[in-house]
């Protein structure tokens, strides 16, 4: 049987509601809620995106000094936002939800790459199609 583009991007698109569905990304998406209920985080990040929009700046007009001071309150403000238990939960499922599709992504490309080697007749432990086990050295004699 043959597939056609839209019936498989049909079918990724299922798998991504299912991943959407999973306690990794309902808790991330609860994290993130957190997150942004909490106004102390906000005023924060929002100290933090201004800071950044300003050693940008320093940074282009070659203000040395001005830049390294700016970098290390960055840096505080970084350090007291990852240090709120929720933040550290939300990176962690950040963590956790990437791991997951990575490992869908992994198990798609290894089902595919063992789909073609089965399928040309090769040898899954050797890793080679059926054309390459066909025309190896050992099977030329």
């Amino acid at each position: 049987m043959t597939y056609s583009k839209e019936e498989i991007v049909a079918k990724a698109r299922e798998v991504a509601d299912m991943i959407a569905q999973t306690e990794e990304v309902e808790f991330f998406k609860r994290a993130e809620a957190q997150i942004n209920e909490n106004q102390k985080i906000r005023e924060k990040i929002a100290s933090l995106k201004s800071l950044q929009k300003q050693a940008v700046n320093f940074q282009h007009y070659g203000k040395e000094r001005a830049l390294e001071l700016i970098e290390s309150k960055i840096a505080k403000i970084e350090e007291e936002i990852d240090a709120v238990p929720i933040v550290q939960e939300f990176k962690q499922s950040q963590t956790d939800v990437n791991s997951l599709l990575q490992m869908v992504s992994t198990a798609i490309a290894n089902q595919v790459t063992n789909n073609i080697i089965t399928s040309t007749g090769g040898d899954l432990l050797r890793g080679e199609t059926g054309s390459q086990v066909r025309n190896s050295p050992a099977n030329k004699k």
